[in-house]
């Protein structure tokens, strides 16, 4: 049998066994590179890099839905708490807790923010970020599938990919899930504006990075808040840092997503990002507000929210962190 023959029948052997197993929503494996009976070495194969699942991302929703609802200071909130942080464990990520004590309109509340971190070349820190944490609702039974539950399990899968990197990243990366982004009172500003209640957990993060000196180590801040419902539109919010969303934005719609990431405006009225706004701090919000019918009620349930949706989001957020970071990222010295 000539070399050639023989070649081409192990391929067509061999085809089978490479797709038989491909896991949903991720690429068909890499092929081994067969075993060679030459003296020169055989060469080194790219890492293979996870892609995003989106069905890995409806299992955390449903696991904080089952949960319930989510208030701070809660055991509820804190069981999230716990599987968040050993989920990031998980995929290699660093976790560590920022606890503090706020002032709301119902007493001191414990709270807690998440954070996980992959450590890069450069002190250069980029934040992806969602609130963690449900609205408080005296008579309502609300379980937040997309508003928090969505944009978290997004967070996470955007995590598991960026840990199954294996060369270190240019930019340091922190995945940051805020406690405290909700109000208390039932309107964002019913208590008045003079002692915000609402984004406790982002506000005080920020004072922390302050006092740390590593705000101006920020290069950029990613929200995201309710990206996961079926009919996803998301429109541009109004205060966001145009560059940074224009670079998402343009990303989107060149993976075909031009249907998602829309040109209308998108007025939410305040949101996480705000408190690194305000600091000087370049920052975009993912957020579908406007158009989603089950914000903030009862029905904000399981069956509102589409693995397809949160991939698309999750997708297109780490397509945009290397032109994020190739204009953020210190020059490397010739």
């Amino acid at each position: 049998m000539t070399r050639r023959k023989a070649v081409g029948l192990a391929f067509v052997l061999l085809m089978p066994l490479l797709f038989a197993a491909c896991p949903r929503n991720n690429p068909p494996p890499r092929p081994r590179a067969a075993i060679s009976t030459s003296s020169r070495p055989a060469p080194t194969a790219a890492p293979i890099v996870a892609a995003f699942n989106g069905e890995r991302a409806m299992d955390h929703v449903r696991k904080q839905v089952d949960f319930g609802p989510r208030p701070p200071d809660t055991p509820q909130l804190a069981k999230t708490r716990a599987y968040i942080a050993n989920e990031l464990r998980s995929y290699g990520l660093t976790v560590s807790f920022d606890e503090f004590s706020a002032t709301t309109p119902q007493g001191e509340k414990k709270m807690a923010n998440i954070v996980g971190e992959i450590a890069g070349e450069t002190k250069t820190l980029i934040l992806i970020a969602s609130h963690y944490e449900t609205k408080y609702y005296k008579d309502m039974h609300f379980v937040g599938a997309n508003d928090p539950a969505a944009s978290v399990a997004t967070l996470l899968e955007i995590g598991r990919v960026l840990g199954s990197r294996k060369e270190k990243p240019r930019v340091t990366y922190r995945l940051v899930f805020f406690d405290g982004e909700e109000a208390f009172c039932e309107g964002w500003d019913d208590c008045g504006a003079e002692n915000p209640d609402n984004t406790y957990g982002s506000r005080h993060y920020v004072s922390q990075l302050h006092a740390r000196k590593e705000l101006g180590n920020i290069a950029a801040l990613i929200l995201l808040d309710m990206v996961g419902y079926k009919n996803l539109e998301l429109g541009r919010d109004t205060l966001s840092t145009r560059w940074l969303q224009d670079i998402i934005w343009q990303t989107g719609r060149e993976l075909g997503h031009g249907k998602i990431f829309v040109d209308r405006e998108e007025g939410i009225g305040g949101d996480d990002h705000e408190p690194f706004l305000s600091a000087g701090v370049a920052a975009v919000d993912l957020i579908q507000l406007s158009s989603y019918p089950h914000w903030h009620k009862a029905d904000d349930t399981f069956d509102k929210i589409s693995a397809q949706s949160m991939k698309i989001a999750g997708e297109t957020v780490l397509a945009s962190l290397p032109k994020i970071v190739a204009r953020v990222a210190p020059k490397e010295k010739e």
